[in-house]
């Protein structure tokens, strides 16, 4: 199946009716029709490039709401195993944030949810700053209760803040993390450009997020790395792997972000991201 067929049936599929389409080639009544509607119609021109783009195994993209605002939602990442696992992956997460190079100075979390990426960040290095913000109420309530519990709160300032316009000035924070946040984004680009907005220009950049898999593997994969999970966090789990990217994916968005020095990279079986070292920071193996 070659690129030029995915090309024509995403065409066929946006377009419908207005164009004659065949298999072979497009087909216009009125010569530059095809370039305007294009042209004039964003949201058209972003999903012809997505379906033109999709690779022929990859499952469909279903995205997911950009906050995850309810109590029910908190309680459900505090559950027992499921909260054993995502210590786990948190702690691999700090690993990765500290061989980046930065020993000390201001960090910013960027949808901290309940935190726990602050709290493990500022137990393992007592001279970060560490701003974090989130746009729902009830997870920040969540990481102001556990900072106090663990005594890092003098040093963790929680904020209201959303991704897409985060309310720092340019060049502030020597580190700038992110995790698990690109999937709920309705404009990823633009959060990537934000990271590096308000990161310094010899500072350190980590984003990691969860991993789409092809069609033939989704529910191996589901089952595998699911197996974690329960109940209400179980469905959250599949709805965020289904509205994931894949690092080809991940990589466009990277490339058209233009932020200069980022690597995408695979972060284990289930995750995906992209960092980049300070000026004098060493990498983490994958």
């Amino acid at each position: 199946m070659t690129k030029r067929f995915l090309e024509v049936q995403a065409l066929k599929s946006l377009l419908g009716n207005r164009f004659r389409i065949s298999d072979c080639g497009l087909r216009i009544a009125k010569p530059g029709v095809l370039k305007s509607a294009i042209r004039n119609n964003r949201v058209l021109k972003a999903e012809l490039q997505t379906k033109a783009n999709v690779g022929i195994l990859d499952s469909r993209r279903v995205p997911e709401p950009e906050a995850m605002a309810g109590e029910e939602d908190v309680e459900a990442y505090a559950s027992g195993i499921a909260l054993r696992h995502l210590e786990a992956l948190d702690e691999e997460f700090v690993d990765r944030a500290l061989s980046l190079g930065v020993d000390s100075g201001l960090v910013l979390d960027v949808g901290t949810g309940p935190g726990q990426i602050p709290i493990k960040l500022a137990l393992r290095n007592p001279s970060f700053i560490i701003h974090a913000i989130d746009i729902s109420d009830a997870m920040l309530r969540k990481a102001a209760l556990d900072a106090g519990q663990w005594g890092v709160d003098m040093r963790i300032l929680l904020n209201r803040g959303d991704a897409k316009d985060i309310p720092y000035e340019p060049a502030t924070f020597d580190l700038v993390l992110c995790n698990s946040v690109l999937h709920h984004a309705s404009d990823p680009v633009r959060l990537i450009r934000e990271m590096a907005r308000v990161c310094k220009p010899s500072g350190a950049l980590l984003l990691r997020d969860l991993r789409r898999p092809n069609r033939l593997i989704c529910r191996f994969h589901l089952r595998r790395h699911g197996k974690f999970y329960e109940g209400k966090m179980k469905e959250l789990f599949e709805a965020s792997v289904r509205s994931a990217y894949t690092l080809r994916e991940l990589r466009e968005l990277v490339r058209e972000s233009q932020v200069p020095r980022l690597e995408t990279v695979c972060m284990g079986a289930a995750h995906i991201g992209f960092q980049r070292c300070s000026n004098c920071g060493s990498r983490i193996s994958d």
